[in-house]
């Protein structure tokens, strides 16, 4: 295996990585958003208002994503596993 092969597998890691982490970050992100939106304009300005939703969304969505995201990152490590042949002989 050449060094595309190596920089291939990099690539597809970070993209799983990416994957995942985007996964619990992206409906965090919609939230703060909408939230943000709505402090201003009622011109509220508390932090409490801000956090909790967040929080609840990011542990919902872990809570609902778990099982794909195992099953994900399980599929590519057999995939690495199975590579391990080709990257040393």
């Amino acid at each position: 295996m050449g060094p595309e092969g190596y920089v291939d597998i990099i690539r597809r890691t970070f993209g799983v990585v990416s994957l995942l982490v985007s996964a619990a970050i992206l409906p965090s992100l919609i939230v703060g958003l909408l939230v943000s939106v709505f402090q201003a304009t009622t011109s509220i300005n508390e932090q409490t208002l801000s956090f909790l939703p967040r929080l609840l969304v990011t542990l919902l969505a872990l809570a609902l994503g778990v099982n794909w995201g195992l099953q994900t990152l399980m599929d590519f490590f057999y995939e690495i596993i199975r590579a391990i042949p080709e990257v040393t002989g």
